[in-house]
């Protein structure tokens, strides 16, 4: 079975089916024999009673996608489990360590039996592998990435540099992620709702303030912002009030007096920005028939 390596990640879901060999003659059989020396091939594509399977309690993805479920069962039904899940011993039946969608979409196809592959994993050997899994198909949103590296490092005491090199990430890429886990839960739930990205959520996190943190969350998604500008919205968040005080302070009463006369003659607020002998005038205008009329007044003027 020809498994496509993902190079960005260290420790690969290659190394699972490594030396695997399918045996065609573990196809559902109801023989007790058989089934027992099945499931001592450790080295084979078992075919095992999907009951006896149950998910994995460090399983990363908390969220499945029914519709998505639903089309991959209408698949299974049509053409069978094409790859198959891997598993390690419970204490009752088996745990899956990788392939709960399928295990999943198999059940809703009805299928009594499922192939497998049975590994012998440490707990620590589980959770990496089940979060690599997921890296690589991309299933897993930022947060639960990001909870699943957090669990990483509570569990087992792992350093970010020992998780980097264990999900084959980045020190920084991981240290991105666990930011995440910083956002206001308002924030958070947008991110596991599709509803923000991680680039969205990474813009976000650089805002101290809280409060604004969930204001630019909600203008992000009523608005549909693009990274950028909720890049940009955050950056202005941040910038220190003191200057644009300061530039207030600076306009001398003359330019005050020119503002109000201005004002006055064009009935709207008026700007001046002044510096040595040159500067610019702002005029406001607040709606189409304002602009109309403002450009009628400065066109009449002689």
């Amino acid at each position: 079975m020809a498994v496509q390596k993902n190079r960005g990640l260290g420790r690969g879901l290659e190394e699972l089916f490594s030396a695997v060999e399918i045996n065609t003659s573990d196809v559902p059989n109801e023989s007790d024999d058989q089934k027992s020396e099945d499931k001592s091939n450790k080295n084979s594509i078992l075919y095992l009673d999907i009951n006896e399977i149950k998910p994995n309690n460090n399983q990363p993805r908390k969220r499945f996608d029914d519709e998505k479920i639903d089309e991959l069962a209408a698949s299974i039904e049509t053409y069978g489990v094409i790859q198959p899940i891997v598993l390690r011993k419970s204490d009752i039946g088996y745990e899956i360590v990788a392939g709960e969608r399928r295990w999943r979409a198999a059940r809703k196809a009805n299928l009594k039996k499922i192939p497998c592959i049975l590994k012998e994993l440490t707990e620590e050997e589980n959770m990496v592998i089940s979060i690599i899994e997921n890296m690589q198909r991309e299933d897993l949103n930022p947060i639960e990435e990001a909870e699943a590296l957090q669990q990483m490092i509570e569990k087992f005491g792992l350093s970010q540099e020992q998780v980097s090199r264990s999900v084959g990430k980045s020190r920084p890429y991981i240290t991105n992620a666990l930011r995440l886990l910083k956002l206001p839960f308002e924030v958070r739930d947008y991110v596991q709702e599709g509803k923000l990205t991680n680039g969205h959520a990474r813009a976000i996190a650089g805002i101290a303030d809280e409060t604004m943190q969930v204001a630019v969350a909600d203008k992000a998604v009523e608005e549909g912002l693009s990274v950028r500008e909720v890049e940009n919205l955050a950056k202005t968040i941040g910038e220190p009030k003191v200057k644009k005080q300061n530039q207030k302070r600076i306009k001398s009463p003359d330019v005050l007096k020119v503002e109000e006369e201005l004002k006055v003659v064009l009935g709207t607020k008026v700007n001046l920005k002044h510096s040595g002998n040159k500067g610019k005038i702002e005029i406001e205008y607040y709606n189409r028939e304002d602009l109309e009329r403002l450009i009628d007044f400065l066109r009449n003027i002689k």
